[in-house]
């Protein structure tokens, strides 16, 4: 009999946390958070002004657990009052505590198709500091008025006890709410929500509209949705974006605003995200030309939203293409200081593609610790108190925040592709259209369209660019190494 013992099967729970601590993540929380934990579950924080009357709802993923915003609205004669809710996660959780330590290091939720990774431990994020039905919780309250035209006006922020009467998910609310589909058992039964969400729908379209107008980038791209049951894969399928999911980004965009404008008039820092004009225009002007339109030599969104939305309504079919190669010559959002006091030259720290010159993470903070931070500076000036943390500080944040976020893309990217690794295997030697999206010395890298999961062209790929279209082969899929091989056509 050999000695030798065989390897050990592939497992993908497994592969997760390996491509976790490969990427310098850590696994599991030290005994002093779980100690911290306890201390706090025996000591519920105090809840301030009670708003538990209004019929407070949230959307999210079917299986969301991590829930940080609420919403409410109402009409006024101004135009449609709004409240979002967001989780007061600086309330419980104290800076420089053993959770904050290591929420500081982790940064966010890192969330891979088998198993999520949380930033705090799952006794606050999925409970405790969780805006979860039927669960009274304090909330950090932004409230702005949104005029039919689309303006943010009466804004102000403040602490209040919220309670989420109906946990509603994107996957039932959008079709609904476009006319695709019944409103699912819960909507169904109360009138009243279905008035608040469609009120929730028109705030939402307004604000959208005059972000359009303003040059805001519309993409619209579909993602893949792994179909993982009792952590066995068993397909790979096409997510869309719904209007359920619009109606959320525009009131979370709004109330990332709300915060940076508030804390720019209030002179504090605080750290922006931003998005930078895209480094390789001269690209996405070519690819626009390509489809007979001329782009200005120099960066400028609202020319390129209207030839987007053009190509949309007259090719819906090969959209999808167009807008992948738009979004990945964009480039990666960036996390900066902002100071409370500019000086003469600092440059203006804008967001190309939504376009917003004042934009701040705030309404996710059990999922990205840059959130909490900008909870506890909009906490510290609600309440008259000095800044929590230096504008050196910030910086070293920011800059924290922004390599772990391409640490978490690199374990998602990773996961991802060897799901839809143990997906396909079944699929070798089958075509497939895709655009691409990577190109460099390293290797040039497809994305198909259906599924929508990204692979390496290892054979052919000579003179492909970034937004080039092409049909390629599947030769080899390895989930272990989480390689998904193409040859071109």
């Amino acid at each position: 009999m050999s000695d030798q013992q065989s390897p050990a099967p592939f497992s993908i729970q497994n592969a997760a946390a390996a491509e976790m601590i490969h990427n310098n993540f850590r696994i599991g929380f030290a005994p002093e958070v779980e100690e911290q934990v306890a201390a706090i579950r025996r000591e519920p924080a105090e809840l301030p002004n009670d708003c538990k009357s209004l019929l407070w709802s949230s959307i999210d993923n079917d299986t969301s657990r991590d829930l940080d915003q609420v919403e409410y609205a109402e009409r006024t004669p101004d135009g449609i009052r709004v409240l979002v809710g967001i989780a007061n996660v600086a309330g419980t959780v104290a800076k420089d505590s053993p959770i904050d330590r290591h929420a500081a290091d982790q940064t966010l939720t890192v969330y891979t198709a088998v198993h999520n990774f949380p930033m705090l431990p799952l006794e606050l994020s999925t409970d405790l500091t969780s805006l979860n039905e039927d669960r009274p919780r304090s909330a950090v309250v932004v409230e702005f008025t949104v005029t039919p035209d689309g303006q943010r006006t009466r804004t102000r922020i403040y602490e209040a006890e919220v309670l989420n009467h109906a946990q509603l998910a994107y996957s039932r609310v959008g079709p609904w709410l476009e006319g695709t589909a019944d409103p699912d058992a819960k909507v169904a039964a109360d009138a009243d929500l279905q008035s608040q969400l469609k009120l929730q729908d028109e705030a939402a379209h307004a604000l959208h509209a005059l972000r359009v107008r303003n040059g805001a980038l519309e993409f619209n791209r579909s993602e893949a949705d792994p179909i993982v049951l009792d952590g066995v894969i068993h397909g790979i399928r096409t997510a869309t974006h719904n209007r359920a999911m619009d109606l959320i980004e525009e009131l979370m965009i709004a109330s990332n605003e709300t915060m940076a404008q508030t804390l720019r008039q209030a002179g504090r820092s605080c750290i922006r995200r931003i998005v930078q004009v895209p480094a390789r225009w001269d690209r996405i002007v070519e690819l626009v030309a390509r489809h007979g339109t001329q782009l200005p030599p120099t960066p400028d969104a609202a020319p390129l939203n209207a030839f987007l939305q053009a190509q949309r309504a007259a090719d819906p079919d090969r959209y999808p293409d167009l807008a992948l190669s738009v979004i990945k010559l964009m480039g990666p959002g960036q996390y900066v200081l902002a100071k409370g006091v500019p000086g003469p030259n600092d440059p203006l720290q804008g967001h190309f593609g939504l376009a917003a010159q004042d934009y701040a993470h705030s309404t996710a903070p059990n999922r990205r610790f840059v959130d909490l931070v900008t909870q506890r500076i909009v906490k510290a000036f609600l309440a008259g108190e000095p800044p929590p943390y230096t504008d050196d500080e910030l910086t070293a944040i920011a800059a924290r925040c922004l390599e772990r976020e391409g640490a978490a893309r690199k374990v998602e990217r990773a996961m991802i592709k060897r799901v839809a690794a143990v997906a396909l295997t079944g699929s070798i030697g089958k075509s497939f259209r895709g655009v691409v999206v990577g190109a460099t010395g390293k290797g040039t890298y497809v994305r198909i369209f259906d599924p929508p999961v990204e692979g390496r062209i290892i054979r052919n790929e000579q003179g492909l660019d970034v937004g080039d279209t092409v049909n390629v082969n599947l030769v080899h899929t390895d989930p272990a190494h989480a390689y998904i091989d193409f040859a071109r056509a």
